[in-house]
């Protein structure tokens, strides 16, 4: 890269003596000094003072072409100060030093050369720069003031942005860097009024920059303001349908429907509670949060009910340790079949010598809820001697061992329409079984009216296509939990045409949103009795809002262990499904007083409700539970810890269908309320030295093949 030379002036003889004594330096030059051009330079400290300073822009007398009179003899250095040039130093000194201070100077002039063309480039007026002439024609640049670290850092960016957005911001530092300079001339003897000068231009030049920013937003706003649908996945539709949180606390809360009534209830409740004396404690030094009135019952503490086991129930047990003496089951009713099936499967009891009796002769029903242990060759075998012509209920689950696509298509599905009055079909965990075998399952059963296919991993949206195209106006119950082949949005449109369905289960699919949601149930919803939503985790409230309003005969609803809802949630349940029969709230953050307002609301129907590790249950649902929950059977407050004994104890002396209660996790509970409580036939499961196995739920034997309609109704 060329360097641009300073010029240097001719040297001529000097009319005065250069100094020999070191004690005739002069002075390095203060803002209040200029250059006596009459006085010589020293040689050595004020060059070191200059290069130690902090380099500045400057405007040079000789680069903006304005010579002044007879200059000859001095040099011009970038600062714009000027010195009397020594003998000899034309021809080279000997010193290194000044011959690399040379060439750094003339670098550095070359620099200012180039900036002072950008910057007439510009527009700037040379003219209107600061210049000071003496009187003999030499020129003296008024030096720039010095920048505060702010001014400098905010000069800084201004140059940053200058090469974005053009000279703008050059023109401006600049010119208010001159109207500075010609306000600060004179002032240096001040340094107050300085100070309030300096201030007064930044905060202009901070006004005058913002404003500057505020113009380049307003230009760039419609940029980034544009909203494209296809880029988000959503269609105009989806994004009415999208509420936000101010509108749907606005609708809930200020809307006079029930929901937000019960809620002014509960909470003046509340408050009445909270300020009056607190009555019937069961003991007047033990101090309690609890503000309900129960009064324990009295009399001789009593230990845990015993139950007396039936007749029949004492059979069962005896035929079930003496299962492989038995030799037909011949006239057997299918719901002791079932329940010695049940009782052999859970003690890992049941073999192939009972499974053989089981498939025996032409059953109607068949339910293994556990094969596990069954191999390929012992299920083929057993299903040889089986005639399938009246086999209405087949229940095999956890198969996947013992049930490939090849075994499949030689047993159950080994010609068209062979099992031709199969009704209801499990196949839990058959994760041997792929599209193929589906396909062939499916053609084989024309009359198929609910199917579990939970835990089948090598499903995907490919069976449900077939599942809708072979029996879309048949099927009204269908179960694919944990079946994570499965896209919820690949497999909507098929679902969209089970018009009849009654029963969807999608518990654990990770894919399930609030779009596939409300896809669903608008095409749905009207028939739809129970819906199974455990650990479909990214759903919230808007999943609830719709369901309210499109799901009117809904019966049954899992919601466990989704941490989105809230209590706007809740509300819309309780103002548009008012005939909820179960309601699992598990591991959901709803509030105390949102919980009894929805029981208040739509409790009295509730025949079974679990709100297990709900926290924030206390004492406001307990009150509303023993009001309106009449018909309540089964109930699980495990893990709901703030719940007294008092609480509890209202619960169940006022429940009088209650008989299971689940408290497990529940440490505050004491004596008072298991010895106090006075309903005799409430089953108290989850506390020490209680039967580990009693909270699992058993099933109904005598329940037909559907859950919620008769065979003969949907043929």
């Amino acid at each position: 890269m060329p360097v641009l030379r300073s010029r240097v002036i001719p040297p001529t003889k000097p009319e005065i003596e250069p100094l020999k004594h070191p004690a005739n330096k002069i002075e390095p030059a203060t803002p209040a000094r200029t250059w006596d051009t009459t006085r010589p330079a020293s040689s050595g400290d004020d060059d070191g003072g200059d290069a130690g300073r902090k380099r500045k822009l400057d405007v040079s007398e000789n680069l903006l072409g304005l010579e002044g009179g007879d200059r000859e003899g001095f040099l011009n250095l970038r600062s714009g100060k000027k010195v009397i040039k020594r003998i000899g130093e034309t021809d080279g000194g000997n010193s290194v030093d000044g011959k690399e201070k040379e060439k750094g100077k003339e670098k550095m002039d070359f620099e200012e050369v180039r900036m002072l063309r950008e910057v007439s480039k510009d527009g700037v007026d040379v003219d209107k720069l600061d210049i000071k002439q003496n009187a003999d024609g030499s020129c003296n640049e008024k030096r720039r003031r010095r920048f505060g670290r702010e001014e400098k850092g905010k000069a800084k960016l201004i140059d940053e942005h200058s090469t974005v957005n053009g000279s703008e911001f050059i023109n401006l530092d600049l010119e208010l860097g001159t109207k500075h300079s010609e306000e600060n001339v004179g002032s240096v003897s001040e340094p107050r009024k300085e100070q309030r000068v300096d201030k007064k231009s930044s905060v202009r030049l901070s006004e005058s920059r913002m404003e500057q920013f505020r113009d380049i937003a307003r230009q760039n706003a419609s940029k980034f303001a544009y909203f494209n649908v296809e880029e988000n996945h959503l269609s105009d539709d989806n994004e009415r349908l999208v509420v936000a949180d101010g509108e749907v606390e606005r609708e809930i809360e200020d809307w006079p429907g029930p929901f937000s009534t019960a809620m002014k209830i509960v909470r003046d409740r509340e408050k009445k509670l909270n300020g009056g004396q607190r009555i019937g404690s069961l003991d007047p030094k033990k101090k309690s949060n609890s503000s309900i009135l129960w009064i324990p019952r009295k009399g001789q503490r009593q230990g845990p009910k015993l139950i007396i086991p039936s007749l029949k129930e004492l059979s069962m047990k005896i035929l079930v340790q003496n299962a492989d003496a038995i030799t037909s089951l011949e006239h057997v009713p299918d719901a002791l079949r079932h329940k010695l099936s049940f009782m052999l499967c859970d003690s890992r009891q049941m073999n192939s010598h009972f499974l053989n009796l089981l498939f025996s002769g032409s059953p109607t029903e068949i339910r293994l809820r556990d094969c596990s242990w069954l191999t390929e060759q012992e299920f083929t075998k057993a299903f040889v001697s089986c005639d399938t012509k009246n086999l209405t209920v087949l229940q095999l689950d956890r198969c996947g061992r013992c049930m490939p696509d090849y075994i499949l298509l030689s047993t159950l599905a080994s010609s068209l329409n062979s099992l031709p009055s199969l009704t209801t079909l499990s196949i839990c965990g058959a994760c041997r079984i792929s599209d193929v075998g589906f396909k062939a399952l499916v053609t084989s059963a024309p009359a198929l009216r609910s199917i579990n296919l939970s835990q089948c991993s090598l499903l995907s949206s490919t069976s449900v296509d077939i599942l809708a195209d072979k029996l879309g106006s048949f099927i009204q119950e269908l179960y694919i939990n944990d079946c994570q082949s499965l896209n919820a949005m690949l497999i909507l449109p098929a679902l969209r045409k089970l018009k009849h369905l009654e029963v969807l289960s999608v518990a654990g699919i990770e894919t399930v949103t609030d779009e596939f949601v409300r896809g669903f149930v608008y095409a749905c919803g009207h028939n739809m009795k129970e819906l199974i939503l455990t650990d479909c985790v990214k759903l919230t409230d808007f999943s609830l809002k719709v369901i309210a309003e499109t799901c009117p005969r809904l019966c049954t609803l899992d919601l466990s262990n989704l941490y989105k809802l809230t209590d706007f949630g809740i509300g819309y349940l309780a103002n548009g499904c008012q005939a909820i029969q179960t309601l699992k709230l598990c591991r959901n953050a709803f509030s105390d007083e949102a919980i009894a307002a929805f029981l208040e609301t739509a409790g009295e129907p509730l025949k079974e409700l679990s709100l297990n590790n709900v926290r924030k249950v206390a004492d406001n649902t307990a009150l509303s539970l023993a009001k309106r929950s009449n018909k309540l059977v089964n109930l699980d407050l495990s893990w709901c810890r703030n719940l007294s004994d008092e609480a509890l104890g209202l619960i169940v002396d006022s429940c009088l269908s209650l008989r299971m209660l689940k408290l497990f996790g529940c440490s505050q509970i004491t004596n008072a309320f298991l010895d106090g409580h006075s309903n005799p036939d409430v089953q108290i499961i989850g506390l020490k030295m209680s039967p580990v196995l009693e909270h699992i739920k058993v099933p109904d034997f005598h329940e037909g093949p559907l859950h919620y309609s008769s065979v003969l109704s949907s043929l």
